[in-house]
């Protein structure tokens, strides 16, 4: 382990969302009592306290150019989606980062990383709902708005709000190994430690609701029961239509076939499976998958990665010990 001071210098501003600031925080100040040792900053371009999203004060240790960080930290606001980032916060922002080894952003701070030139050439991600304004904003940029988070050598940014704390396990991780960071996670009761290439939504989740009462009904049995015999002949017949009418209606509802969408409800529950320390074989046989092949096929498919893989990065661990605390 790393036992040296690490200072972790997070920028604030007027409006910023807090959550992307104690999120983050929160993590680093845990790993702290794992054994980690890192110094957390709070600084304003000017030195001045700030005032959050949500109207709650945020006291400030310095000024932008009284710091010096190891690594680096903006956090975002809803507001500069929809208004220029203004120039002292811009400025600020370069400086921290001329100085700093390693530079984050939380949600839309991407933009104020955009704004001070940072992205320029590199991949980034930030909330889905924006992805779109950042890729307008920073257009030699490849913006990747599905992303948790994502590296592009020193330049680190996240998805929406608590996909920080996922932004900062990783980190953890790069300083101290994946032991500190699970007890680190566990202790902060986070579900699962994501990776940046794991997607923001899981599969229900994906697009708006279905509108068809048709569909929904089948979406609802299907993550219900995702064991069950949901063939398309199946579906089909329970809800008393034709199998082509049945395709129809997911094709202009949910842009996808029955079985395909019975498929990713099976792939992202056996996930939570694997996450939970099931076996591969076990979670493919209680998500209703037909063999084990058949979901590591899935999972080569959409993550580039077995099923034993994604288990062994990804999932929590379950000793006996308590944690740090």
């Amino acid at each position: 382990m790393d036992t040296a001071t690490h200072r972790v210098v997070i920028l604030v501003h007027d409006g910023v969302t807090l959550l992307d600031v104690a999120g983050p925080a929160e993590v680093f100040a845990e790993a702290n009592r794992c054994g980690a040792d890192y110094q957390i900053v709070l600084a304003s371009p000017t030195g001045a306290d700030v005032t959050s999203s949500i109207g709650i004060r945020v006291a400030v240790d310095a000024a932008a150019s009284q710091s010096a960080p190891d690594t680096f930290l903006v956090a975002g606001a809803d507001l500069y989606p929809r208004s220029p980032v203004p120039r002292d916060l811009v400025e600020a922002t370069r400086t921290l980062a001329l100085r700093a080894d390693r530079v984050a952003s939380i949600c839309t701070g991407a933009f104020v990383l955009g704004a001070a030139g940072l992205l320029e050439g590199k991949h980034a991600t930030t909330h889905w709902k924006v992805a779109h304004e950042l890729a307008a904003r920073c257009r030699t940029s490849r913006i990747e708005p599905d992303a948790i988070y994502v590296r592009d050598g020193t330049t680190y940014t996240s998805a929406g709000v608590t996909a920080g704390i996922d932004l900062a396990l990783a980190l953890v991780e790069e300083d101290h190994g994946p032991d500190l960071t699970r007890d680190v996670a566990r202790a902060l009761v986070v579900y699962v430690q994501r990776s940046g290439g794991q997607s923001q939504f899981s599969a229900p989740l994906q697009g708006p609701p279905p509108r068809s009462p048709v569909i929904r009904r089948i979406t609802d049995l299907v993550t219900a029961d995702p064991a069950g015999n949901h063939s398309p002949g199946e579906l089909a017949k329970y809800m008393n239509l034709s199998s082509r009418h049945l395709t129809r209606l997911f094709h202009d509802e949910l842009s996808t076939t029955p079985a395909r969408y019975v498929e990713m409800i099976r792939f992202d529950m056996a996930k939570a499976l694997l996450d939970q320390g099931h076996t591969a074989t076990r979670a493919a046989s209680l998500v209703g998958f037909p063999s084990y092949e058949s979901m590591r096929r899935v999972f080569a498919r959409e993550m580039s990665i077995s099923p034993a893989a994604y288990q062994r990065r990804f999932s929590t661990t379950h000793r006996a010990d308590p944690g740090c605390r």
